[in-house]
């Protein structure tokens, strides 16, 4: 290799971040903070040192992996994974963190290959051979959004143009073990199902129902929808801290995100009917297949034009970005975890079950009527006649038969209703 090697402390510098460190990989670092981090192998061999055996136990962990929609082997894994590696630099990866870098670079090495928790970020470090040389740098930041965006850019305009043409994606130019930018471009790697898939809690019963293929999450199969390739773990209203190189100051908050992250981790199974499957699978093609595209070119733009604290398009931009990535990642877990909902044969019979339509009247007041529909609470609108199984009516009705009474307990007082057709 000639010409000198992107190192980390350089392209910290680079941003106008002073680093701290290094630490070495495995060892405590003294990095309490919010910030930025960077983990990099000095002296990067021309190749990559991948673990053939370790990717072996990958698969057989996880029979379901594919590459490029093929049944994955060892050295088809290998080999894509390799040609992701870029000798020009020692960095490995860039993440970021708003609660403690020290936590969350501790998370990525208790993290088996493979696995979604403690953090799946950087899972790709895993397969390399040498990782205990590895070292972390780092610096204290509150924007660490902006410096995410800054260093992920300058890294991909250091690359020599000889090390990007070799790559798979020319376009998205990011370090081996980094999968996704902090602007919402993935890298092309064409690998699914490698991770473990997320674990589900016993299925109540709730009349017949049809089990989903079980989908992929945003960006990386699963991994966490707000930052699937670069990690950041996001707080609002926090105001920026002193430090030591001038920074702007962070301008969006992810209290979005992070509920979307919530959601996507839900382990419970979720009730929709054919129509509801439908127009959420129609939601997300427009907001992955549209919307997301032009908010990634609306940030790409925004970011020519130069200083991002005073950049209201920029900010402007961040902010439709992680309303748009909580839903998708809302809409993803919906759709992983749903259970089609049939006609139930139970209604045949004139028993209430998740699908049933209801007609109900006041006790006392015949002729009042009300006509529900009992849905899964993902598709809840009782303004529209569809209530949840969980609702207090839900609850009274299912399993009930026609000219049976049931009493719904409300703040002022219980109320009995008669059920006079069940459809």
């Amino acid at each position: 290799m000639t010409g000198p090697i992107l190192d980390a402390a350089v392209l910290l510098r680079s941003v106008g971040l002073l680093a701290d460190g290094p630490a070495v990989w495995g060892r405590p670092m003294r990095a309490s903070g919010p910030g930025i981090f960077i983990i990099e192998l000095p002296n990067p061999p021309a190749t990559a040192p991948i673990e053939l055996t370790r990717i072996g136990k990958w698969i057989e962990r996880l029979p379901g992996m594919k590459i490029d929609g093929e049944e994955a082997t060892s050295k088809a894994v290998s080999a894509r994974l390799a040609s992701f590696w870029i000798p020009s630099t020692s960095v490995l990866y860039i993440g970021t963190s708003q609660q403690s870098m020290a936590a969350r670079v501790g998370a990525i090495e208790r993290t088996v290959l493979g696995d979604r928790r403690p953090y799946a970020g950087g899972n790709w470090l895993k397969t390399l051979t040498g990782l205990e040389r590895a070292r972390v740098w780092w610096a204290g930041t509150d924007a660490t959004e902006e410096y995410e965006d800054a260093l992920f850019t300058a890294f991909a305009a250091a690359i020599p143009d000889a090390d990007r043409e070799r790559l798979p994606d020319t376009t998205v130019v990011l370090p081996f073990a980094n999968l996704r930018s902090s602007g919402g471009e993935r890298k092309a790697h064409g690998l699914t199902g490698y991770l473990v898939p997320e674990e589900k809690a016993p299925e109540m019963p709730a009349g017949h129902v049809v089990e989903m293929a079980p989908g992929d999450a945003d960006g990386a199969n699963g991994l966490p929808a707000t930052r699937a390739g670069g990690g950041s773990s996001r707080r609002a209203g926090r105001a920026p801290a002193k430090e030591r190189a001038a920074r702007p100051a962070p301008s969006v908050t992810h209290r979005t995100a992070k509920a979307a992250n919530a959601r996507a981790a839900r382990a419970e199974p979720v009730y929709l009917s054919a129509e509801g499957v439908g127009r959420l699978r129609e939601e997300l093609a427009e907001l992955t297949g549209t919307k997301r595209p032009e908010v990634i070119a609306r940030i790409k733009s925004a970011k020519e034009l130069g200083d991002l604290k005073e950049n209201a398009d920029y900010s402007s931009a961040r902010e439709e970005q992680s309303f748009l990535e909580g839903r998708i990642a809302s809409l993803e877990a919906l759709l992983r975890d749903a259970r089609v909902i049939e006609a139930p044969a139970a209604s045949a019979a004139g028993r209430i079950d998740l699908g049933s339509r209801v007609s109900i009247e006041l006790v006392g007041q015949p002729g009042d009527v009300t006509v529900y529909e009992l849905v899964g609470t993902a598709e809840a609108d009782p303004a529209a006649g569809r209530i949840s199984n969980a609702s207090p009516v839900g609850r009274a009705l299912i399993g009930r038969r026609v000219g049976d009474t049931v009493a719904v307990r409300t703040p002022r007082g219980d109320v009995e209703y008669r059920i006079i057709e069940v459809g």
